[in-house]
């Protein structure tokens, strides 16, 4: 009976844990006190709340890396804090996600994920003039302020009672913005007006809430389950790989199972397709191998769980293979290629790629489907 009682105290316990975790968030209400943090920022130190106690007005933003919608704000947040810096306001970005809780194709639309390491590379890349700290260790910061959607923004007057919470504005895309409700809240703060409209809907990513890892581990699950094939490649494959008629931004990259380089980069490849994939987007891999080699090609494919398109050299004649793709190429590999859907070539490299620079070509070649910067 002791263990019986001990078993249910421990499950009793476990279930208290598991509610505590899942509890809805709840967005801070209006006129309620900004709750107090201490979070590394991307400069290496620990930012906290009384730090800003200077300030007249603290704007608190809930973004992103990997985010489109909070991308399109990164620039007018920096626009902000220009704008308003010198009348006595603060603007401090908070990322609150949980970087295990977002799966590959969630990363779409961006170069880096939302680790505090890519955090602190895209600070510096974008060059971001305000604190970017990070809650995604245990996310109690972001929970006490409850964003919704990132962005989401909190502004607090001079006693850090807030004032207004919602959106910077009303449109993602700047050309089409009628309401700049974030910039009429300051405003009327800093002359000692009350907010009009005080609460908005935010609207962008949800926030990645610790618990999603077992979702995330399906969908690799799921992804490692695709079949895995090989196609052969004869000279007139080859050209038409390199008109790229597919309609999507073609990516080639030339490897084989002997070439050291090629191995080490393949797991990069394999995440840079399961990324963009779902977007006008698709992967091609070419072995150079001999056909003979297709059981050793294979099974490194299947190692990698490349289930892209793949492709063998059908012949034995390997110069007249590669001259049929590329009559420049000087034969050595690994050799990858950045095909627009039009044939223009994007991005090559000669050697082993730089996977954030490829990233940032992709994403940058893929834009024009939201039409954002």
């Amino acid at each position: 009976m002791k263990r019986f009682l001990a078993i249910l105290a421990l499950w009793c316990v476990t279930c208290s844990y598991s509610v505590a975790e899942t509890k809805p968030v709840q967005t801070l209400a209006v006129g309620a006190a900004a709750p107090d943090f201490a979070l590394r920022g991307v400069d290496g130190r620990t930012h906290r709340l009384r730090d800003f106690a200077k300030a007249k007005v603290l704007v608190v933003v809930f973004t992103c890396n990997h985010c489109p919608t909070a991308q399109a704000y990164e620039e007018r947040i920096k626009g902000l804090v220009t704008d308003y810096r010198r009348r006595g306001v603060a603007v401090v970005a908070i990322s609150p996600n949980d970087n295990k809780s977002v799966r590959l194709d969630e990363l779409g639309y961006t170069d880096l994920g939302d680790s505090f390491e890519e955090m602190q590379i895209r600070a510096k890349h974008k060059q971001f003039n305000f604190p970017y700290l990070y809650d995604g260790d245990t996310q109690q910061v972001s929970r006490a302020y409850g964003p919704m959607a990132t962005p989401h923004t909190f502004v607090f007057d001079a006693a850090r009672k807030l004032r207004y919470v919602g959106r910077m504005d009303d449109n993602e895309r700047e050309q089409f913005v009628k309401s700049r409700d974030l910039r009429d809240a300051l405003d009327a703060l800093l002359v000692g007006r009350e907010v009009e409209s005080k609460q908005t809907r935010s609207f962008g990513c949800s926030v990645k809430w610790a618990g999603k890892q077992e979702t995330v581990k399906k969908f690799m699950d799921k992804l490692a389950a695709e079949p895995v094939t090989v196609e052969m490649a004869d000279v007139e494959a080859l050209k038409e790989l390199r008109r790229n008629g597919s309609g999507k931004l073609r990516l080639v990259n030339f490897w084989a199972t002997w070439c050291g380089p090629c191995v080490t980069e393949m797991p990069e490849l394999v995440t840079i397709n399961r990324m963009y994939r779902h977007r006008a987007f698709e992967m091609v891999l070419v072995s150079a191998n001999f056909p003979d080699e297709q059981k050793d090609v294979m099974s490194f494919l299947r190692q990698q769980q490349a289930s892209n398109r793949n492709l063998l050299f059908a012949g034995t004649d390997k110069y007249a293979l590669m001259a049929a793709f590329d009559a420049e190429w000087n034969s050595a590999i690994p050799y990858t290629m950045l095909i627009s859907p039009t044939g223009e070539v994007l991005y090559k490299e000669q050697g082993t790629i730089d996977p954030l620079e490829l990233k940032r070509m992709i994403v940058k070649s893929l834009k024009e489907d939201r039409n954002l910067p």
